[in-house]
């Protein structure tokens, strides 16, 4: 196994130095054993990409070009192919649906904005996020992957910009951290009835958000709760010869808590 970068170990053990300032006990051990599992999800995401060429191995993105990191989370789990694994069944749905539109709403660094380009060159993708930083990170996969002229990438959406989804067909893509109970409410923004949604749903954050987005597109929307799942299978052979943890923080993405997912078909 290679080394991690001497940068990042220095910054992880900076990191654990902090941690170990504080008050002895479990919430101290599990800030430290989150860190050293960061480390090694990295140093195990480089291997990766080391050996298969940063390019997405297996999943609906298969083929991508991936020599950016994530933004956030991990990017191992993007690399296999099993990266929200139980997303995958809609995300065929999605490109066989062939909307001629795709909002991507905390897009990072562009993962499923990308992805969803080069499978469907017929769609505007709209690439959005309040990150300075992911929306870099999302042009520079898109040059890499020849999509950047489908890909139209902006700062945060506001209720004003959800008009677009009444302009023509799409499919809107959320995931900004718990910021979906403000911004998906048909209430403050009708086009929002005229639109498929896939929501991640921050329920830790937002107790309760659950039930209250499911009732709020219930009376235009199926709506159907989709839960977390791992794909082990898609495990390169050459990691037989890792250890268990090491095989577990490959398919790991980095999840502090569940973030279950709603998926809201107009009806």
């Amino acid at each position: 196994m290679t080394q991690g970068p001497t940068a990042l170990t220095d910054a992880i053990d900076a990191s654990l130095a902090r941690i170990a300032s504080a008050p002895p006990g479990p919430a101290r051990l599990a800030a430290q054993l989150r860190q050293l599992a960061k480390w090694r999800s990295i140093v195990l995401a480089n291997t990766l990409a080391a050996r298969g060429r940063a390019e997405v191995a297996a999943g609906p993105f298969a083929g991508m070009s991936y020599p950016v990191p994530a933004s956030e989370g991990g990017r191992a789990a993007r690399l296999l192919g099993c990266y929200e694994a139980s997303l995958h069944p809609v995300i065929e749905t999605v490109i066989a649906r062939a909307y001629p539109q795709i909002l991507d709403i905390g897009c990072a660094e562009g993962y499923y904005a990308v992805g969803l380009a080069r499978r469907m060159p017929q769609a505007t993708v709209h690439a959005r996020d309040s990150d300075p930083r992911a929306r870099d990170l999302c042009a520079d996969l898109a040059r890499a992957n020849g999509v950047e002229a489908q890909v139209v990438i902006g700062p945060e959406v506001t209720h004003q910009d959800l008009a677009l989804c009444a302009a023509a067909p799409t499919f809107l893509l959320c995931d900004i951290e718990g910021a979906e109970d403000r911004l998906l409410d048909p209430a403050s923004a009708p086009a929002l009835t005229e639109a498929d949604i896939l929501v991640e749903v921050h329920e830790a954050l937002r107790p309760g958000l659950l039930a209250t987005l499911t009732q709020r597109f219930a009376p235009t929307h199926r709506v159907t709760r989709i839960d977390r799942a791992l794909r082990p299978d898609l495990l390169p052979d050459w990691s037989e010869a890792l250890s268990d943890l090491d095989r577990l923080l490959l398919l790991w993405e980095w999840r502090a808590t569940p973030t279950p997912w709603l998926w809201m078909e107009r009806r």
